[in-house]
Protein backbone atom coordinates (compact mmCIF):
# COMPACT_ATOMS: atom_id res chain seq x y z
CA UNK A 1 0.00 0.00 0.00
CA UNK A 2 0.91 3.29 -0.67
CA UNK A 3 1.07 6.82 0.63
CA UNK A 4 -0.26 9.80 -0.33
CA UNK A 5 3.51 10.77 -1.10
CA UNK A 6 4.42 7.91 -2.74
CA UNK A 7 1.30 7.88 -5.17
CA UNK A 8 1.64 11.26 -5.88
CA UNK A 9 5.56 10.39 -6.92
CA UNK A 10 4.66 7.04 -8.66
CA UNK A 11 1.97 9.41 -10.94
CA UNK A 12 4.28 12.38 -11.64
CA UNK A 13 2.28 14.75 -9.57
CA UNK A 14 2.11 16.71 -6.58
CA UNK A 15 0.52 15.63 -3.54
CA UNK A 16 -1.39 19.05 -3.81
CA UNK A 17 -2.34 17.66 -6.76
CA UNK A 18 -4.02 14.27 -5.52
CA UNK A 19 -5.78 16.05 -3.11
CA UNK A 20 -7.18 18.48 -5.56
CA UNK A 21 -8.17 15.45 -7.75
CA UNK A 22 -10.07 14.12 -4.47
CA UNK A 23 -11.86 17.16 -4.12
CA UNK A 24 -13.00 17.23 -7.66
CA UNK A 25 -14.57 13.67 -6.87
CA UNK A 26 -12.08 12.70 -9.84
CA UNK A 27 -10.23 10.55 -7.47
CA UNK A 28 -11.89 8.47 -4.86
CA UNK A 29 -10.91 8.58 -1.84
CA UNK A 30 -9.11 5.49 0.24
CA UNK A 31 -9.74 4.22 3.28
CA UNK A 32 -7.90 5.27 6.51
CA UNK A 33 -5.28 2.91 8.57
CA UNK A 34 -5.29 2.71 11.97
CA UNK A 35 -2.76 6.02 11.95
CA UNK A 36 -5.32 7.62 10.25
CA UNK A 37 -3.17 7.78 7.25
CA UNK A 38 -4.92 7.32 3.54
CA UNK A 39 -3.62 4.08 1.93
CA UNK A 40 -3.46 3.48 -1.81
CA UNK A 41 -3.20 0.26 -4.55
CA UNK A 42 -1.66 0.03 -7.70
CA UNK A 43 -5.41 0.48 -9.16
CA UNK A 44 -4.52 4.33 -7.32
CA UNK A 45 -1.70 4.89 -9.63
CA UNK A 46 -3.44 3.69 -12.98
CA UNK A 47 -6.29 6.35 -12.37
CA UNK A 48 -4.27 9.10 -11.28
CA UNK A 49 -1.81 8.19 -14.13
CA UNK A 50 -5.15 8.54 -16.09
CA UNK A 51 -6.19 11.53 -14.88
CA UNK A 52 -2.91 13.54 -14.91
CA UNK A 53 -2.48 12.34 -18.87
CA UNK A 54 -6.06 13.83 -19.74
CA UNK A 55 -5.74 17.09 -17.69
CA UNK A 56 -2.27 17.97 -19.33
CA UNK A 57 -3.93 17.21 -22.90
CA UNK A 58 -6.56 20.05 -21.82
CA UNK A 59 -9.23 18.21 -21.36
CA UNK A 60 -11.38 20.23 -18.94
CA UNK A 61 -11.77 18.29 -15.42
CA UNK A 62 -15.76 17.92 -15.40
CA UNK A 63 -14.81 16.31 -18.89
CA UNK A 64 -12.27 13.87 -17.09
CA UNK A 65 -14.55 12.65 -14.78
CA UNK A 66 -17.01 12.16 -17.85
CA UNK A 67 -14.17 10.16 -19.46
CA UNK A 68 -12.89 7.68 -16.33
CA UNK A 69 -16.65 6.47 -16.09
CA UNK A 70 -17.57 6.35 -19.99
CA UNK A 71 -17.00 2.55 -21.34
CA UNK A 72 -14.71 1.33 -23.52
CA UNK A 73 -15.84 2.32 -27.01
CA UNK A 74 -16.38 6.40 -25.33
CA UNK A 75 -13.01 6.25 -24.15
CA UNK A 76 -11.42 5.51 -26.87
CA UNK A 77 -13.47 7.76 -29.34
CA UNK A 78 -13.00 10.66 -26.95
CA UNK A 79 -9.07 9.74 -26.64
CA UNK A 80 -9.03 9.77 -30.92
CA UNK A 81 -10.98 13.55 -31.11
CA UNK A 82 -7.98 14.83 -28.02
CA UNK A 83 -5.19 13.04 -30.37
CA UNK A 84 -6.91 15.11 -33.30
CA UNK A 85 -6.59 18.52 -31.65
CA UNK A 86 -3.37 18.12 -30.15
CA UNK A 87 -1.85 17.08 -33.64
CA UNK A 88 -3.86 20.63 -34.72
CA UNK A 89 -2.57 22.45 -32.17
CA UNK A 90 1.24 21.05 -33.14
CA UNK A 91 0.68 22.34 -36.99
CA UNK A 92 -0.81 25.84 -35.67
CA UNK A 93 2.07 26.00 -33.19
CA UNK A 94 4.76 25.18 -35.98
CA UNK A 95 3.30 27.50 -37.97
CA UNK A 96 3.89 30.00 -35.40
CA UNK A 97 7.60 28.54 -34.78
CA UNK A 98 8.31 29.05 -38.28
CA UNK A 99 6.79 33.02 -37.87
CA UNK A 100 9.14 33.61 -34.98
CA UNK A 101 12.48 32.00 -36.92
CA UNK A 102 11.71 34.35 -39.57
CA UNK A 103 12.12 37.40 -37.25
CA UNK A 104 16.18 37.60 -38.04
CA UNK A 105 14.89 38.01 -41.76
CA UNK A 106 13.23 41.29 -40.10
CA UNK A 107 10.63 41.75 -43.15
CA UNK A 108 9.77 38.29 -43.66
CA UNK A 109 7.71 37.70 -40.40
CA UNK A 110 4.63 39.32 -41.84
CA UNK A 111 5.28 39.28 -45.47
CA UNK A 112 5.35 36.51 -48.47
CA UNK A 113 8.59 35.74 -49.75
CA UNK A 114 7.71 37.90 -53.18
CA UNK A 115 7.26 41.03 -50.88
CA UNK A 116 10.37 40.52 -49.08
CA UNK A 117 12.63 40.15 -52.27
CA UNK A 118 10.69 43.43 -53.79
CA UNK A 119 12.05 45.11 -50.24
CA UNK A 120 15.85 43.92 -50.73
CA UNK A 121 15.55 44.96 -54.90
CA UNK A 122 15.06 48.28 -53.52
CA UNK A 123 18.10 48.08 -51.05
CA UNK A 124 19.98 46.64 -53.83
CA UNK A 125 19.37 49.88 -55.70
CA UNK A 126 20.57 52.25 -53.13
CA UNK A 127 17.24 53.41 -52.13
CA UNK A 128 16.96 55.24 -48.36
CA UNK A 129 16.07 52.71 -46.29
CA UNK A 130 13.22 54.63 -44.67
CA UNK A 131 11.40 54.55 -48.17
CA UNK A 132 11.58 50.61 -47.67
CA UNK A 133 10.12 50.50 -44.46
CA UNK A 134 7.56 52.70 -45.49
CA UNK A 135 7.25 50.46 -48.57
CA UNK A 136 7.29 47.64 -46.13
CA UNK A 137 4.54 48.77 -43.76
CA UNK A 138 2.52 49.79 -46.65
CA UNK A 139 2.24 46.29 -48.88
CA UNK A 140 1.93 44.48 -44.28
CA UNK A 141 -1.81 45.51 -44.81
CA UNK A 142 -1.97 45.03 -48.66
CA UNK A 143 -0.47 41.31 -48.32
CA UNK A 144 -3.26 40.99 -45.32
CA UNK A 145 -6.24 42.13 -47.52
CA UNK A 146 -5.29 40.70 -50.60
CA UNK A 147 -2.91 37.21 -50.28
CA UNK A 148 -4.50 36.54 -53.67
CA UNK A 149 -2.68 39.44 -55.69
CA UNK A 150 0.72 39.79 -53.93
CA UNK A 151 2.22 38.23 -57.14
CA UNK A 152 0.59 40.00 -59.46
CA UNK A 153 1.80 43.19 -57.92
CA UNK A 154 5.10 41.99 -57.37
CA UNK A 155 5.37 40.67 -60.86
CA UNK A 156 4.49 44.59 -61.81
CA UNK A 157 6.79 46.18 -59.31
CA UNK A 158 10.26 43.96 -60.50
CA UNK A 159 9.22 44.56 -64.12
CA UNK A 160 8.87 48.39 -63.68
CA UNK A 161 11.89 48.29 -61.42
CA UNK A 162 14.03 47.45 -64.72
CA UNK A 163 12.78 50.87 -66.15
CA UNK A 164 15.74 53.52 -65.53
CA UNK A 165 13.50 56.10 -65.48
CA UNK A 166 11.67 55.00 -62.14
CA UNK A 167 14.34 53.48 -60.32
CA UNK A 168 16.41 57.89 -60.98
CA UNK A 169 12.15 58.48 -59.50
CA UNK A 170 13.24 56.33 -56.29
CA UNK A 171 16.71 57.70 -56.15
CA UNK A 172 15.72 60.97 -56.50
CA UNK A 173 12.92 60.90 -53.73
CA UNK A 174 15.79 59.06 -51.31
CA UNK A 175 17.88 62.28 -52.04
CA UNK A 176 14.67 64.48 -51.07
CA UNK A 177 14.13 63.03 -47.54
CA UNK A 178 17.64 63.41 -47.11
CA UNK A 179 17.64 67.32 -47.56
CA UNK A 180 18.50 69.06 -44.51
CA UNK A 181 16.29 72.11 -45.37
CA UNK A 182 13.45 73.44 -47.06
CA UNK A 183 15.00 74.60 -50.07
CA UNK A 184 16.47 71.40 -51.25
CA UNK A 185 12.92 69.81 -50.45
CA UNK A 186 11.51 72.44 -53.02
CA UNK A 187 14.63 71.58 -55.83
CA UNK A 188 13.81 68.07 -55.38
CA UNK A 189 9.84 67.98 -55.53
CA UNK A 190 10.24 69.94 -58.77
CA UNK A 191 12.78 66.87 -60.30
CA UNK A 192 10.07 64.71 -58.91
CA UNK A 193 7.48 66.20 -60.46
CA UNK A 194 9.29 65.78 -63.92
CA UNK A 195 9.74 62.48 -63.66
CA UNK A 196 6.06 61.45 -62.47
CA UNK A 197 4.66 63.73 -65.08
CA UNK A 198 7.21 61.55 -68.10
CA UNK A 199 6.25 58.61 -66.37
CA UNK A 200 2.86 59.33 -66.73
CA UNK A 201 2.82 60.46 -69.98
CA UNK A 202 5.28 57.98 -71.36
CA UNK A 203 3.56 55.04 -69.81
CA UNK A 204 -0.19 55.82 -68.64
CA UNK A 205 -1.25 57.14 -65.43
CA UNK A 206 -1.93 53.25 -64.38
CA UNK A 207 2.25 53.42 -64.17
CA UNK A 208 2.02 56.03 -62.05
CA UNK A 209 -0.69 54.19 -59.50
CA UNK A 210 -1.16 50.72 -60.11
CA UNK A 211 -2.53 48.79 -57.18
CA UNK A 212 -6.50 49.48 -57.78
CA UNK A 213 -6.17 50.24 -53.82
CA UNK A 214 -9.52 49.97 -51.86
CA UNK A 215 -10.26 53.69 -50.75
CA UNK A 216 -10.12 53.08 -46.89
CA UNK A 217 -6.62 52.17 -47.54
CA UNK A 218 -5.67 55.03 -48.41
CA UNK A 219 -5.52 57.04 -46.11
CA UNK A 220 -3.81 54.34 -43.58
CA UNK A 221 -1.10 53.84 -46.05
CA UNK A 222 -0.59 57.75 -45.95
CA UNK A 223 -0.54 57.87 -42.15
CA UNK A 224 2.26 54.86 -42.21
CA UNK A 225 4.18 56.20 -44.97
CA UNK A 226 4.32 59.67 -43.01
CA UNK A 227 5.05 58.73 -39.47
CA UNK A 228 7.92 56.71 -40.75
CA UNK A 229 8.95 59.11 -43.36
CA UNK A 230 8.05 62.65 -41.58
CA UNK A 231 9.67 64.74 -44.56
CA UNK A 232 7.26 62.72 -46.93
CA UNK A 233 4.04 65.35 -45.75
CA UNK A 234 5.60 68.21 -46.91
CA UNK A 235 6.69 66.57 -50.21
CA UNK A 236 3.47 65.72 -50.76
CA UNK A 237 2.54 69.22 -49.87
CA UNK A 238 4.98 70.42 -52.77
CA UNK A 239 4.40 67.61 -55.17
CA UNK A 240 0.36 68.97 -55.03
CA UNK A 241 1.64 72.60 -55.76
CA UNK A 242 2.91 70.85 -59.03
CA UNK A 243 0.00 69.16 -59.98
CA UNK A 244 0.06 65.66 -58.14
CA UNK A 245 -1.58 64.76 -55.33
CA UNK A 246 -1.58 61.67 -52.95
CA UNK A 247 1.32 59.98 -51.36
CA UNK A 248 0.10 56.30 -52.11
CA UNK A 249 -2.51 57.00 -54.53
CA UNK A 250 -0.65 59.18 -56.78
CA UNK A 251 -3.26 61.43 -59.16
CA UNK A 252 -2.60 64.22 -61.50
CA UNK A 253 -4.67 67.34 -60.77
CA UNK A 254 -6.93 69.27 -63.37
CA UNK A 255 -5.24 71.63 -64.51
CA UNK A 256 -6.33 74.76 -63.21
CA UNK A 257 -8.57 77.15 -65.67
CA UNK A 258 -7.11 80.05 -67.33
Amino acid sequence: MLTIGELASYAGVTVRAVRHYHAKGLLPEPDRDHSGYRRYDASAVVELIRIRTLAEAGVPLARVRELLRAGEEEFAAAVADIDRRLRAEIRERRRHRERIARLSSGDGLALPPEVVAYLDRLRELGVDERIVRAERDGWIPLAARSPERVREWMARKHEQLADPLLVAFYLTLSQALRADDDSRLVELADELAVYITRMADEQGEHYVDDTDLEPPLIPLMDTLAFDTVPPARRLTELLTQRGWTGWTKLERLPPHPE
